[in-house]
């Protein structure tokens, strides 16, 4: 099994037992002192965890020390991590798909030429009450970087 197979298990291993449990993601958040969706994504295998870190969701969770270990690995980021045929993954990528040439464009000009950070970027999610359904907000909040002319 190879450290990226250990950590997604260790996330996997933490949907179980926060939901045996009863915990929710804002808890572990708390816990962790960190946002929600970053915490989140590193108790899914995406972000960082330090060994305080590991440990303090370990004891929470009542895991055993081969998963709390696993959360220490170095994150897994991008196609290895997610199932695009999950139904929120797609329509996020569907989104993307429709909307993304005028994201850019936008983003364009009002910036200039370059590009939206990941790395230096946060992401909030909100619950937007509406008579007609709930709605879901996102926040996309990253750092813009110029393309770089030599």
């Amino acid at each position: 099994m190879t450290d990226k197979d250990d950590r997604l298990e260790a996330g996997r291993d933490i949907v179980r037992a926060k939901e045996a449990r009863g915990v929710s993601w804002a808890e572990l958040a708390k816990a962790l002192d960190r946002s929600l969706v970053w915490t989140t994504s590193a108790l899914l295998g995406q972000q960082p965890l330090d060994a305080e870190q590991a440990r303090t969701i370990g004891d929470l969770l009542d895991l055993d020390d081969e998963t709390v270990d696993a959360l220490t690995l170095p994150p897994v980021r991008g196609d290895l991590a997610h199932d695009p045929t999950e139904p929120v993954t797609y329509r996020l990528q569907e989104a993307l798909q429709v909307y993304g040439t005028s994201i850019h464009e936008l983003i364009r000009e009002e910036f200039g030429d370059g590009i939206m950070s990941a790395i230096d970027f946060t992401l909030d999610l909100e619950r937007v009450e509406d008579p007609k359904g709930d709605r879901v907000k996102l926040t996309f909040n990253g750092k813009f970087l110029p393309y770089k002319v030599w």
